[in-house]
């Protein structure tokens, strides 16, 4: 059986489908050229409350832990809720090092937005920080910052979307 040129055709883009310039995007672009916004940084002593403010202030679902300098934690949304949340706690004396993850899984800043993306895919995390050689955070890349991204490659066919893009049926089965 051979294939004609539209079969082959269709068969490569069911093996890479999305445009054409994805897959390279995909495998040579730098995090750091896709991440907006400077990290949030606090040293491990700081409180709790003052890292709940910048968070709400900064509209951050991360902050990235320091000591000398060096990353040895992340505070996340997830952590707010299964370890702050409900707790009789002291906000301005609780410090964020209670309430961390420690060594958090980190990247080298020089990884590639696929990198990036399978390890949050197969891990389950939002945010991961970037660190430069010497284990000191240089940015923080969450999955928004990754959709943004990825959906600049799609947006004339999000724009040509039909106003409202579900059928209808007149009839309807079940309950």
């Amino acid at each position: 059986m051979s294939l004609d040129h539209d079969d082959t055709n269709r068969l490569l883009e069911e093996e890479h489908p999305g445009p054409d310039d994805l897959e390279s995007a995909l495998n040579e672009v730098p995090l750091t050229e896709i991440v907006k916004k400077d990290p949030l940084i606090v040293e491990s002593n700081t409180s709790l409350a003052t890292v709940l403010q910048a968070m709400q202030r900064e509209d951050r679902g991360a902050t990235l832990v320091v000591e000398s300098g060096k990353l040895v934690g992340i505070f996340t949304e997830r952590d707010v809720l299964l370890k702050v949340a409900g707790q009789p706690l002291d906000l301005a004396q609780a410090e964020i090092r209670a309430f961390m993850t420690r060594d958090p899984v980190t990247l080298p800043d020089d990884s590639t937005v696929a990198l990036a993306l399978n390890r949050m895919v197969v891990e389950g995390f939002r945010h991961i920080p970037l660190t430069d050689d010497e284990d000191r955070p240089v940015a923080e890349v969450s999955m928004r910052d990754l959709m943004e991204y990825l959906s600049e490659f799609f947006k004339l066919n999000l724009v040509n979307l039909p106003p409202d893009p579900r059928v209808r049926s007149g009839k309807r089965e079940g309950a």
